[in-house]
C-alpha cells in the first residue's frame, strides 16, 4: 500500500468530525467500543468533543472488551475507564471469560467481542454500537477477502452502517480516514494509546499485510488504500443492486408453506434466473427455513451454496430428484423442478455431522 501523504499527520478537524458523526444524531444511545489503542481512543476523543458542541446529541456510553489474552489487558481497560470518566462518560469493562480455543483465536475473539458488546448494548438500551475502523482497516479487509476468493458481498468489505441485532446498528464513521490521522488526533489531545503487540504478530494475516515488505509489494502492484477502498465502495453498490433484485425475485418465487417451522416452497422458475440471482434467492430461502431472523444454525459459506446450485441444475437437467443439507436446512428438489426447503431434522445424540453431499434419485 502507498506511503503516507503530507496530510497523514494532521489531526481530525472539528468540521470533519461533525460531518462523519452527523448520521449518529438520530440514535438515542451510542455505545462506543474503545480498546485503548490509538484508533478507538481517537473515536472517544472525537465523540466527547462533538457532544459539547451543541445541538441534539444522543446519550453516549463506553465499553472496553478485555479478552483476557494478554497480561496488560486489564490495565488497558482501566486506563480507558479513566479517560471516559474524565470526559463524563459511563464506562464498562466486558470480560471474555472461560476457556479459549487453541486455534482461530482472532475469529473467536472477534465473535466474543461483538457478542459481549451487543449484550451490553441491550442491557443499557443502546441502539447503535460505534467502532473506530478506518480506511487502512478497510483496505486490509479487501485484500484479505481477495485472498479468500470472496464474492461481491465480501469485496464490499465493511459497510459504514449495518444492522447487527434486533434494535442494534453498527456504525463505522471513521472509514474515510487513514489510521495516521487518528494517531495524530490522540497525540494532539496529549493522551497515550495502548500498544497491542499482536497487531505486529506475523502469525496473523492483518499483521503480515502491515509489514513494510507487504506494503511495498502492494504499492508496486498499484494496490493503494485509496484504490482498494474504491473497489469496496463499487462492490457495495453492485451488491445492493443485486440484493434488491434478489428480494423482488424472492417475493415472486418463494412461498411459505405455513406449517409453522419456516419451511418454504421455491418455484421451478428459479432455474431461469441468472446464476448470481439464483444463488441469492436460494440463500434467502435457506436462511429463512434454517433460522429466520436468528440466522442459520451454521455459517452459510458461498462455495457450499455454489456447489449446491451446480448440483441442483445438473440434477434438474437429468430429470431426477435430489435432497441435500446446507447450513441447517434440508433442500429437496422434485422432478418438476420445484424446491422445498425446511429445517434439517435433529440429529441423534445432539451432535451435528458434516453437511451431507447431495443425493439424487
Amino acid at each position: 500500500m502507498s506511503g503516507p501523504s503530507h496530510l497523514d499527520d494532521v489531526p481530525l478537524s472539528r468540521g470533519e468530525i461533525a460531518a462523519v458523526l452527523a448520521d449518529l444524531t438520530d440514535s438515542r444511545h451510542l455505545l462506543l467500543a474503545v480498546s485503548g489503542g490509538p484508533d478507538s481512543l481517537a473515536l472517544l476523543i472525537a465523540v466527547a468533543g462533538w457532544l459539547h458542541e451543541g445541538g441534539p446529541r444522543p446519550r453516549v456510553s463506553v465499553a472496553t472488551v478485555d479478552h483476557r489474552l494478554r497480561a496488560a489487558s486489564a490495565a488497558e481497560a482501566e486506563a480507558v475507564a479513566r479517560v471516559a470518566n474524565d470526559f463524563g462518560l459511563a464506562h464498562a469493562t466486558l470480560c471474555w471469560d472461560g476457556e479459549k480455543p487453541a486455534r482461530g483465536i482472532p475469529e473467536a475473539a472477534r465473535a466474543a467481542r461483538y457478542r459481549l458488546l451487543a449484550d451490553h448494548a441491550a442491557a443499557i438500551g443502546a441502539d447503535c454500537l460505534v467502532t473506530a475502523h478506518h480506511r487502512d482497516d478497510q483496505a486490509e479487509t479487501v485484500l484479505m477477502r481477495l485472498a479468500a476468493g470472496s464474492g461481491i458481498a465480501g469485496l464490499a468489505a465493511m459497510r459504514p452502517r449495518v444492522a447487527v441485532a434486533p434494535g442494534l446498528a453498527l456504525a463505522r464513521p471513521f472509514l474515510p480516514f487513514p489510521k495516521a490521522r487518528l494517531v495524530a488526533t490522540v497525540a494532539a489531545a496529549g493522551l497515550e494509546a495502548a500498544d497491542d503487540p499482536t497487531n505486529r504478530d506475523p502469525a496473523y494475516m492483518r499483521a503480515r499485510l502491515r509489514s513494510p515488505a507487504a506494503r511495498s509489494a502492494a504499492a508496486t502492484l498499484g494496490l493503494t488504500p485509496e484504490r482498494l477502498v474504491r473497489l469496496a465502495a463499487r462492490a457495495a453498490r453492485v451488491d445492493e443492486a443485486l440484493a434488491a433484485c434478489a428480494a423482488a425475485e424472492s417475493s415472486r418465487l418463494v412461498r411459505p408453506l405455513g406449517n409453522g417451522n419456516g419451511s418454504v416452497e421455491v418455484s421451478a422458475e428459479i432455474f431461469d434466473l441468472p446464476e448470481e440471482l439464483m444463488l441469492r434467492v436460494l440463500e434467502r430461502a435457506v436462511v429463512e427455513a434454517a433460522g429466520g431472523a436468528a440466522g442459520p444454525t451454521v455459517p452459510l459459506r458461498l462455495e457450499r451454496l455454489e456447489a449446491l446450485v451446480t448440483a441442483l441444475r445438473q440434477t434438474r437437467e437429468e430429470g431426477r430428484t435430489m435432497r441435500a443439507t446446507l447450513a441447517g436446512a434440508l433442500v429437496a428438489l422434485d422432478v418438476a423442478g420445484s424446491l422445498r426447503i425446511g429445517p434439517e431434522p435433529p440429529r441423534r445424540r445432539g451432535r451435528r455431522a458434516p453437511e451431507k453431499p447431495p443425493t439424487s434419485g
